[in-house]
């Protein structure tokens, strides 16, 4: 099976990183510059006509979304157990990550780019703000997921990477975060995870070659 994962640094593109590499799969990465246009190039927007990442690339045939990729990784590597046993488990470690990508994702570009919302004079700030409210409210609800636990579920699974990459999308935002200790303390328990360190390692590497050629 030849598997090829399209990622761009900092996007959530490192989620299936995180768990392929977890899977002990193999795979290629294509890194994509954002800021030189990559992603809209008519090469990738025939792998992906929404421009965005990730895509996994599964013997030639591109899947799109978060939600799908890491379903598509836990069935084809059970031995990984990337999503909980249990039919109602399961159910809920997909509705975790669809709120990452539903609930959480959305605020968090919203703060990344406020002009894609609305362009009106002066409504940045406004946008940023009523963003962070939100932003704050799902992290609570996180919070109370994970009083008294290690990760969302008895053990590792694809949630915690999906989760690992919105909270640590808002540390890069410099938002206030002290106060979810849950969170905080999953996301440093992530961070020493090997699949997550070699992940970081990998996008230092790809950002240092970006800005080599910027």
């Amino acid at each position: 099976m030849n598997l090829v994962l399209y990622y761009a640094p900092v996007t959530c593109s490192l989620a299936p990183y995180i768990t392929l590499t977890e899977a002990g799969a193999s795979f290629e990465v294509r890194p994509l510059n954002f800021r030189k246009g990559q992603n809209r190039s008519p090469d990738y927007l025939k792998l992906n006509p929404k421009h965005q990442v990730p895509v996994l690339l599964i013997d030639g045939q591109p899947l799109t979304e978060n939600v799908a990729i890491q379903m598509w990784i836990a069935r084809n590597y059970p031995a990984a157990k990337l999503l909980p046993a249990g039919a109602m488990q399961e159910l809920q470690a997909i509705s975790t990550m669809s709120w990452c990508a539903s609930a959480i994702h959305p605020f968090l570009a919203r703060i990344n780019a406020p002009a894609r919302v609305c362009d009106v004079p002066g409504t940045e700030e406004s946008v940023v703000k009523f963003a962070r409210e939100q932003i704050f409210e799902k992290f609570g609800i996180a919070e109370e997921m994970l009083a008294g636990r290690d990760f969302f579920f008895d053990h590792f699974t694809a949630p915690d990477a999906h989760f690992f990459w919105c909270f640590r999308r808002a540390t890069q935002f410099k938002l206030e975060l002290a106060q979810f200790k849950n969170c905080t303390a999953h996301f440093e328990r992530m961070k020493q995870r090997p699949s997550v360190q070699k992940l970081l390692a990998y996008e230092k590497s790809v950002q240092d070659e970006f800005a080599k050629a910027a």
